[in-house]
């Protein structure tokens, strides 16, 4: 599978189908060009615009369609005075339902959902709620905690439709999506670096992946030792594209979100794509904005600029391209750890309640 990340030749036998990079023709992108209006305004005519935050007052301020949330923007937000009384409604909760055991995965689900509540009331789509990272290589687990929020949000009256779970693009977590979208838990892919985890999140049949461009632009700066990559050079660029185009060209139907983007320009370069999920300050700084936006993806023009076949993945073909891409892997583990890091850093704070 093609990767800039030292990705050598992989063995013919794994894959069914090779895919290639992107070619440049295809019909002449768009400008939006409403009259008045700002860089994040004319963004919104081609992409969905998705706030990646836990606070409620940046939701107010830009509008966003859909809301993320992790367990870093959670242990943020659960220190704000603002939000204390769901950090207690959670621990009340958490502690009346633990049967006796441990309440802290209690707690930690019910205040992922508290918090996805009220963006519920300020979001008019989707709302993406993360499964506890350090379950990432365990199927069952994943499928159960999953069961556990999604059951939570029902239990407040909201239907399922309405949220995404989050869990992390390994092998095992390819393999809850799976059996969770059969039951209509919709899943968002996260913590995705690499084709071929786009590959096994489409065979998986997720609602959605996410895309990571700014931290592959981190591996790759310190790889290389470039301090910019300009434009659509940007790796991080190249590869939400090339999954984009490979995805529309063979009517996959999982939805491309691209995110975790470390300034503006990589934002425009992906124009188009059916979803960005962007942090308060660059959402601030494209509403400050008038530049025009030129609609860089389009499904019109993704069969014409990716040639190759559908890719099929098993068990050790994806295990295999993961070995050979050492951007993908590295970062992979590391978001893992931080995000797993962050939920030991919330209980803490949360043991200083109980």
């Amino acid at each position: 599978l093609h990767s800039r990340a030292r990705t050598r030749q992989h063995p013919p036998h794994r894959v069914s189908a090779m895919a290639s990079e992107s070619k440049s023709n295809g019909a002449p992108a768009k400008r939006a060009r409403t009259e008045g209006a700002s860089t994040l305004d004319a963004l919104k005519e081609h992409t969905i615009i998705v706030a990646d935050t836990g606070d409620f007052s940046s939701m107010e301020a830009y509008k966003p369609q859909d809301a993320t949330t992790n367990p870093s923007l959670i242990n943020k937000a659960a220190r704000m005075p603002e939000y204390k009384a769901l950090v207690d409604e959670a621990i009340t909760w958490g502690k009346a339902n633990a049967g006796g055991g441990d309440p802290m995965p209690h707690i930690l689900d019910k205040l992922a959902v508290n918090f996805g509540l009220e963006i519920l009331k300020r979001v008019p789509g989707y709302v993406s709620t993360e499964v506890d990272a350090r379950l990432s290589f365990d199927t069952k687990a994943n499928i159960e905690r999953a069961r556990r929020i999604i059951g939570l949000y029902e239990d407040a009256g909201v239907s399922r439709d309405r949220i995404l779970i989050k869990l992390a693009t390994t092998w095992e977590g390819c393999q809850a999506a799976r059996v969770l979208q059969k039951e209509g838990i919709n899943c968002n892919m996260t913590l995705l670096f690499s084709f071929a985890q786009a590959v096994a999140a489409a065979d998986a049949g997720a609602t959605l992946i996410s895309p990571f461009v700014g931290r592959i632009l981190d591996w790759f700066k310190k790889d290389t030792g470039r301090s910019e990559f300009p434009g659509a050079e940007d790796p991080g660029v190249e590869s939400v594209t090339s999954i984009y185009n490979y995805y529309k060209k063979h009517g996959i139907e999982t939805i491309v979100m691209g995110a975790s983007f470390r300034n503006t320009g990589e934002i425009l370069e992906l124009a188009g794509c059916d979803r960005l999920t962007v942090a308060p300050a660059l959402l601030k700084e494209l509403a400050s904005s008038t530049a025009p936006v030129e609609r860089k993806l389009s499904p019109d023009t993704a069969a014409a600029r990716y040639e190759g076949g559908r890719v099929t993945l098993d068990e050790a073909a994806f295990r295999w391209e993961m070995n050979e891409n050492a951007m993908a892997t590295e970062k992979l583990a590391e978001g893992i750890r931080n995000f797993a890091a962050d939920l030991v850093k919330l209980e803490e704070f949360i043991r200083t309640l109980l």
